[in-house]
């Protein structure tokens, strides 16, 4: 796939809640995941075991989802970036508003490189 396909599918599966779908389908197995500098967990999580597991532990703490929405990507060469809003009831944090951008760098059909940036 290149890089308008593996993000069509991405926002596919990510607006049906198959974010392991997701996962598993879309991401190698190198992958870097990288979160803001000031969270509590690890910035950069590097291979596609970690990532996975960040991911289930991420999907483990929300209590309830309420609502969510995916923008349509913007590609650029091997990159796009989508936006995505939640309203989620965590089990740790309670109810939250989430709004962030989400930037891929896709190689070989495979996202290989991803960053949130998003908001305290």
């Amino acid at each position: 796939m290149n890089t308008q396909q593996v993000a069509n599918r991405l926002v596919h599966l990510c607006r049906e809640g198959k974010h392991m779908d997701a996962l598993e389908e879309l991401y190698g197995p190198n992958i870097i995941s990288k979160e803001m500098h000031w969270m509590p967990e690890e910035v950069e999580t590097k291979g596609i075991e970690a990532v996975r597991k960040k991911s289930v532990d991420w999907l483990n703490n929300v209590q309830e989802f309420h609502s969510g929405e995916v923008s349509d990507p913007i590609i650029a060469g091997n990159h796009f970036t989508i936006k995505m809003d939640f309203d989620i009831t965590f089990k740790d944090r309670g109810r939250t508003q989430m709004e962030e951008i989400c930037v891929y760098e896709v190689n070989d059909g495979k996202i290989v490189d991803e960053q949130f940036f998003y908001s305290e």
